[in-house]
């Protein structure tokens, strides 16, 4: 028999039994307040713009709260970028690192 931890590697299972993802393959990371910052839009006039509440993109720049695929094209059709210029499921490089 298979167990839950050979099926699926990626899945820790917790003490009792149940499968709990590995948060950092889940994590969504993006560049909001960067693009924010570049044309000086606060949490309040993006979140307004795109009828969430504001405290959202605090979460979303934090990388506490992934956005779902709808709100993900509004925010990318906002700044005028794609979605893939926002978000990545890697980290970003930094601004003035050297190629690796």
């Amino acid at each position: 028999m298979v167990t839950e931890a050979e099926e699926h590697p990626d899945t820790a299972v917790a003490e009792d039994g149940a499968a709990t993802q590995d948060a950092a393959r889940d994590t969504v990371f993006n560049r909001i307040a960067m693009l924010r910052a570049e044309r000086g839009i606060s949490r309040r006039e993006l979140a307004e713009a795109l009828g969430v509440h504001y405290q959202t993109i605090g979460y979303l720049e934090r990388g506490e709260y992934s956005p779902s695929l709808h709100l993900a094209l509004r925010i990318a059709e906002y700044f005028g970028v794609t979605v893939e210029v926002i978000f990545s499921t890697r980290p970003f490089r930094r601004l003035g690192d050297p190629d690796v």
